[in-house]
This record gives structure tokens, sequence and C-alpha cells, in this order.
């Protein structure tokens, strides 16, 4: 499975009510540590593709999902389960540091 884009239209369906652990990365087009996790993603949705999804949401073209989750700095990553955010951090992580930040989540 591949990164899904999600918006505020589809964000509840697809986030919320996962079945599985979601990595929720906001992220912003003009942004360069943004564009260098952008293949690091595509990396850990395909290891995770049974376990997990990974999602992306633009800041600038959904300013009420970014207000609604104090997002200051992009890229700013979640972890998700059952609806709940598990845990926050902000940066660019490489792929063995998201592994370890979806933990026990996977």
């Amino acid at each position: 499975m591949s990164v899904q884009h999600v918006n505020q239209q589809n964000f509840e369906e697809v986030v919320l009510k996962s079945d599985k652990p979601v990595l929720l990365d906001f992220w912003a087009t003009w942004c360069g540590p943004c564009k260098m996790l952008t293949p690091v993603l595509e990396e850990v949705a395909k290891e995770l593709e049974d376990k997990a999804l990974i999602v992306k949401v633009d800041i600038d073209e959904n300013p009420d999902l970014a207000k609604k989750y104090m997002v200051m700095s992009v890229p700013s990553l979640f972890a998700i389960n059952n609806g709940e955010i598990a845990d926050r951090t902000i940066g660019f992580m490489d792929k063995d540091a998201i592994m370890d930040f979806m933990g026990d989540l996977v």
C-alpha cells in the first residue's frame, strides 16, 4: 500500500475510524524536510503494508486540521491508534526512527 493523501472531508473516515494504527504526516509543499521525508514514508508504507496506514495531510489545503492537531511546524508526525493520538514528533526522521516511533502499535 502506498501513502494516502487525506483532507478535511475524508480525515475522520480514513484516519480516526481506521482499524489499523495510522502514521499521520502533516506537511507542506514548500517544506524541504517534508520533501526529504516523502520517499522514507513510501518505504515505511511498503514495510508496514498490512500493519498500518501511512497518511499525509497538506497543512495549506487543510488549515482546520492543522489547527485542531496544534501543528506549529512541519513535518509533524502523529501515531494514531483507535482514533487517539498515541505519540507525536516534529521534524525529519529516517526509516529506523519512524519504525521505532510506531513502536508497539505495529
